[in-house]
C-alpha cells in the first residue's frame, strides 16, 4: 500500500517510494541497480548495466525530435544511511519508511535518501511517459557517489554521445549550480626525536568551536581548532614548557572543532596560567563568531615524560603557524565564490610521527596546482615527508553555456523571477563527467531539501512538484 500515491505528480512520488523500499546504502550497489535495470526491461528501453553497477537507460527522442542531439539526465543511486538510537531498521535488509508531514516528506527514524533518490524518481518518470516532448535521452544512474563518486569514475564514458547534461543532485530549487570545486589531500609528516625529561604533564583541550564542512563553510569565519592551538603553542612552548603530543580533527573535509595538546612543564602552575591568559584573550576575540568556544587545562603529576626535543617541537609548531588555512583566493568570475582554499582537517601524533592532513579545494585546476606547488616549497626544511593524493577535478564555470541560458529562461517563465546562479566550493559528479567528456555543457539543479545526511532529512513536496514541472519544460524547450 503506497503512502504517497495521493501526491502529484503521482508517478514521481510512487517511484520514490518504490526506490526507498530497496536497500541502497553506499557500497550496496547491486540491488538498486538491478531495480533500475528491471524498470528498463519492463518498459522495453535499451539499458547498459556495467560491472560497477552504474546503469544507463536510453530513450529515443519524441516524434519529430528523434535526430536531435541527446541530453544526459543524471543522478546517483546510493544514499547515506543514518538512524536514530531507537530505530530497528537494518540498512542491509530493510527499506526506508517514507511518510508525509505537512508539506514535506520524511523517513521514520532514518535518513530519507532524497539525496539523490528524488532525482532517480524524476528520471524514471520521464523515461516511462510517452506523452512528453524531448530530445533523445541518456539517463545515467551512478553508484556510490557519497563515498567518492566511485561509480562515475568507473563509468565508460564512451557509452554517452550527449554533450548536454542536467544533474539533479542540487538541494535548493531557487539555485542553478554551474561550477564546483576539485580537490586533493596534502599530507605532511614530521618525524620527531624524543627525550626523557622530568616534568609535569599539562593537558590543554580546546572545544566548543562550530566546525563545519571544509568547502561550504570555509568562508563562514569558523575557527580551526588545530591552527588555534598552533598560536597557543607558539606562546608557551620553549618558555618553560615542552611538547609531548597534539591531536585534533578526524576528517580531512571537516573544520576541526576540538584539539588537544599535552605539554611538559617544570612549573605547571606558571604554564597553566600562561595558557589560560592566552586563551581568555582568544575567547574575547572570538565571542561574536564562536560564542561556545571554551577550553580546559588539566595538570598531572610529576613524572618521567617522553617529550619531543625542543628543535622538533618547534618544527611542528612552525608548520602549524606557517601553512595558511581557510580561504586562499576568491573568484573573479562569480561574486562571493571561494575559488581556492585549504583546511587542516586532521592533526595527529602517532608515536614519533606528527601528521598534518590538509584538504585542498579549488574551482580552477590551475588554482589547485599552484596551491600544491606553493605548499611544497613553503614546508621545505620543516616537514620530513610530503604526499599528495586523492585528486579529483573541478567543474569549471562555462561562460558561454547555452544550457544555463535555457534553464534561466524556463525558470523565469515559471517563477517570474531569476534564479540564483552559483558555484559551490565542494565536489559534484558534474566534475567527473566534465573532465572526461570533452565539450560537455552541464548544469545542476534539484528540489529543496534540508538536513541531508541526518535523521532529520526532509524533502519539500511543493518544491519537488515545481522542479519536475521545470524539468519537463526544459526538455521541451531544448
Amino acid at each position: 500500500m503506497s503512502n504517497l500515491s495521493h501526491l502529484t505528480p503521482k508517478r514521481v512520488f510512487e517511484h520514490f517510494e518504490a526506490l526507498s523500499r530497496v536497500p541502497r546504502g553506499s557500497g550496496d550497489r547491486k540491488r538498486i541497480a538491478d531495480f533500475v535495470q528491471a524498470f528498463a526491461d519492463a518498459h522495453g528501453l535499451h539499458c547498459v548495466h556495467d560491472a560497477a553497477h552504474n546503469v544507463i537507460i536510453y530513450k529515443n527522442g519524441s516524434a519529430g525530435r528523434e535526430h536531435e542531439p541527446p541530453v544526459i539526465l543524471q543522478g546517483h543511486l546510493d544514499m547515506v544511511c543514518q538512524k536514530t538510537a531507537d530505530s530497528t531498521v537494518d540498512f542491509e535488509k530493510d527499506g526506508i519508511e517514507v511518510y508525509v508531514e505537512g508539506d514535506e516528506l520524511r523517513a521514520r527514524g532514518t535518513t530519507l535518501g532524497a539525496d539523490n533518490g528524488i532525482a532517480a524518481a524524476m528520471i524514471l518518470t520521464v523515461l516511462e511517459d510517452t506523452t512528453l516532448s524531448h530530445p533523445p535521452i541518456e539517463a545515467v544512474f551512478t553508484a556510490d557517489e557519497e563515498i567518492g563518486m566511485l561509480g562515475a569514475w568507473e563509468l565508460d564514458m564512451s557509452l554517452l554521445s550527449g554533450r548536454r547534461m542536467i544533474n539533479l543532485d542540487a538541494e535548493e530549487d531557487d539555485t542553478l549550480t554551474v561550477s564546483c570545486a576539485g580537490g586533493s589531500d596534502f599530507v605532511m609528516t614530521v618525524n620527531v626525536t624524543r627525550e626523557i625529561v622530568r616534568g609535569i604533564p599539562v593537558t590543554v583541550s580546546l572545544h566548543g568551536l562550530r566546525g563545519g564542512h571544509s568547502g561550504i563553510e570555509i568562508d563562514k569565519q569558523r575557527t580551526n581548532a588545530d591552527t588555534l592551538m598552533g598560536g597557543l603553542l607558539m606562546q608557551v612552548v620553549g618558555n618553560g614548557a615542552g611538547l609531548i603530543a597534539i591531536d585534533g580533527g578526524d576528517k580531512g573535509n571537516a573544520i576541526p572543532n576540538r584539539c588537544e595538546a599535552v605539554l611538559c612543564a617544570t612549573d605547571a602552575d606558571a604554564c597553566a596560567q600562561a595558557v589560560s591568559a592566552y586563551l581568555d584573550g582568544v575567547k574575547n576575540r572570538l565571542a561574536a563568531t564562536e560564542p561556545t568556544f571554551d577550553y580546559t587545562v588539566t595538570v598531572g603529576q610529576t613524572d618521567m615524560l617522553f617529550a619531543m626535543t625542543q628543535a622538533d617541537a618547534m618544527r611542528v609548531i612552525a608548520l602549524l603557524n606557517a601553512v595558511p588555512d581557510g580561504v586562499i583566493q576568491m573568484s573573479t568570475e562569480i561574486g562571493g565564490l571561494v575559488e581556492t582554499s585549504l583546511n587542516l582537517g586532521i592533526l595527529k601524533t602517532d608515536g614519533n610521527d606528527v601528521i598534518f592532513h590538509h584538504t585542498l579545494r579549488s574551482n580552477k585546476l590551475a588554482g589547485m596546482e599552484l596551491l600544491e606547488s606553493t605548499l611544497k616549497n613553503a614546508v621545505k626544511g620543516l616537514a620530513d615527508t610530503v604526499d599528495t593524493f586523492g585528486h579529483y577535478p573541478p567543474w569549471e564555470f562555462k561562460a558561454d553555456s547555452s544550457l544555463q541560458q535555457t534553464f534561466i529562461r524556463c525558470y523565469e517563465a515559471q517563477y517570474g523571477k531569476r534564479p540564483k546562479v552559483e558555484a559551490i566550493h565542494a565536489g559534484l559528479e558534474c566534475a567527473v563527467f566534465a573532465s572526461r567528456l570533452a565539450g560537455l555543457d552541464c548544469i545542476a539543479c534539484g528540489p529543496s531539501m534540508h538536513d541531508v545526511h541526518t535523521v532529520d532529512e526532509a524533502l519539500s513536496i511543493p518544491s519537488t512538484q515545481q522542479t519536475f514541472a521545470l524539468l519537463l519544460t526544459i526538455l521541451e524547450t531544448l
